[in-house]
This record gives C-alpha cells, structure tokens and sequence, in this order.
C-alpha cells in the first residue's frame, strides 16, 4: 500500500495542532500555514486563490485536512468579506484542486450554520439559517465544496476549546484569576469540544478508510458529519465546571444574553446529533464533562 501524502492547512491553531501530533501514522504530513517554514512546511494565504492553488499543486496530496477557519465570531459582522474567502471561497477552491487530484478533503464546520430555535439536537440535514457572518460564511464553505463533487468530509463541531490559542477554557481560568466573580450567560445550549477529540476522531475515521476490512465507498460516505462532545450544557455550567478545577474560584453567577449584548447574534440551542458519526463509524465521543476533565488534568498540552 503507497504512503498518502497528507496535506495539513493551519498546523497552528486548536484543531490543527492536535491534527499534526496524530496524522504521522496515516502518512506523510506536509504542512501550510503562515507561520511554518520548513521541511515539508510550506506557505499559505487562504485569501488569495493563487496562493492555494500553488500548495495544492506544489505537494499533489492524496488527502487535505483543512483546520483553518476565520474564527473571530464578533469581528466577522465588520470583516464578513474576509471571513468569507477564508471560510467560503478557499474551501470552494480547495475542494476544486481536490476533485483535479482525485484527493479527499476534510473540513471542519460549525453549529452556527443553525439558527438555534430548534428544542432537539440538529440532525446533518436539518434546514441551515445562519444569525450571524460568521455562520453565513462557514455555511457558504460547505456548499462550495458539496458543488464541487469532490470526496469530502465536512465535520460540523460545536464550542471548540483546549489548551492552546483562545477559547472559552483559557478565558474563565485566567479570568478566575483576575476577578471575585464572573456572569455567564446561562441561556444558550451546546455541546463543549476538546479539539483533541476531534482530531483523534478524524484520524479514525481515515484509519477506517484504509483498512482492508473496509468495504464502503468513500463517495458514498461523503457527505456533512457532526463529531461533538455528548451531552448538553450552558457557557455558566461550562464556567462553573471550569473554576471548580482552579486554586482559586470566584462567585459564578447566570446572566441571559440579553444582558451580555455582543456584536454577533448566537443561537440559542446548537446541540448537534451525532447519531449518523455512531452509525457510520461506530465512534462515540465522550460527555463533554468527562472530556472537560481529561483536558485540564492532560500532562500533554
């Protein structure tokens, strides 16, 4: 069996961190971002369509693992149309350069291609309708590389946090630290999950794929996935469950999100069924309190 070539966009941030510590095993890693130079490392401006074209070309992969997204949820409403070409219009391209090479494409999404006035977790094909520039670009990305008709996976995730970079864990523990109390929005649901977990459940699913016992056709497994954490919470039961790991532990306090305006609007319930990910591939992420554990009593970070 030929080695794959593997080509990892954004080796730098949450996702694509753990995704370089845990893709060695399914071949050879190249990786593209804007701040590796190197062996095997190479430069990438995923809002410049040359720029992607050139990488693509340079490395041909048998595999891309696309872990670069425009996160800035806020700072989106004001710069929607750079948070569309690197969230919509580079996924499109890659996808593109993906079908030439006859290569899978695996891409990350978001629960905030929901508009959050669902009351049961969203099924993949449950209707999309983005609240905010942040959703429409995210969902713009999955129908350009769905129109494509390459080989894809594209893995909706939810509240994605872990050791490195921002996010909601790193906010509340240094926030713990500075302040006697915080207020935490309590009326918005979803599904905490440690980028860990979703970069060892992607190199399953690619372990799946080239297993001699596997007998699916990767074009009809194509599609859109959800892979969060189970279970459900709130950012305040989120917050609290963080301050009870620090040495010291502020007052946590509910407020609604009427009372914490912010730029961009956020749904109101985004939990994400994972039942077609159990079904497909026979894996189970953890509750998200079990995984909330592991993260911040993990020796590896």
């Amino acid at each position: 069996m030929l080695q794959q070539r593997i080509l990892l966009i954004a080796p730098d941030g949450q996702v694509g961190w753990e995704l370089l510590r845990c893709s060695q095993s399914l071949g050879q890693v190249f990786v593209a971002g804007r701040k590796y130079h190197g062996t095997n490392q190479t430069y990438i401006d995923l809002s410049d369509a040359d720029s992607i074209r050139k990488v693509i070309s340079e490395v041909k992969p048998n595999i891309i693992l696309n872990a670069a997204a425009y996160t800035a949820v806020d700072k989106a409403e004001q710069e929607e149309e750079l948070a569309l070409k690197i969230n919509g219009i580079a996924p499109g391209i890659l996808a593109e350069e993906a079908k030439k090479l006859d290569a899978l494409l695996v891409h990350y999404s978001t629960d905030y291609v929901f508009d959050g006035t669902g009351e049961m977790p969203y099924k993949e094909d449950d209707p999309v309708n983005p609240v905010s520039a942040y959703g429409r670009t995210k969902l713009a990305g999955e129908q350009n590389i769905q129109a494509s008709n390459c080989k894809h996976f594209i893995f909706r995730t939810s509240w994605v946090y872990g050791t490195r970079g921002k996010n909601f864990l790193l906010t509340v523990q240094r926030l713990a630290k500075e302040r006697d109390e915080l207020r935490i929005v309590a009326d918005q649901m979803g599904a905490p999950t440690w980028c860990r977990m979703i970069a060892g459940t992607t190199v399953n699913v690619l372990a799946q794929l080239r297993s001699p016992l596997c007998k699916a056709d990767i074009n009809e497994l194509s599609g859109i996935y959800h892979m969060t954490n189970g279970g459900q919470t709130n950012w305040y039961e989120f917050a609290k469950a963080i301050v009870a790991e620090e040495e010291k532990q502020p007052m946590v306090y509910p407020i609604t999100t009427a009372e914490y305006q912010t730029p961009a609007k956020r749904p109101a319930y985004s939990v994400l069924s994972n039942e077609k990910l159990i079904n497909t591939f026979d894996i189970r992420l953890p509750d998200w309190d079990k995984t909330l554990q592991l993260c911040m009593h993990s020796r590896y970070v």
